[in-house]
């Protein structure tokens, strides 16, 4: 798996119980949230609530698994 932000491969020690993950290091964490606070990125498309139930089904996932 890579970074989202320098596409860098990710160490072993950041998995998905990590605090840095999807990223590869504080620095890429902080370029991502100064994104979306900047307006950068954006939820294009309306929620609906099929939409919500996936998203809490997947976060389920992650952690069970």
């Amino acid at each position: 798996m890579t970074c989202p932000i320098c596409d860098k491969e990710l160490p072993p020690e950041i998995n998905g119980e990590s605090m840095l993950f999807p990223f590869c290091s504080s620095r890429c964490k902080q370029v991502d949230l100064y994104r979306w606070c900047n307006g950068d990125y954006a939820v294009v498309e309306p929620m609906t609530i099929e939409h919500l139930l996936e998203a809490e089904q997947a976060e389920g996932e992650l952690f069970e698994g």
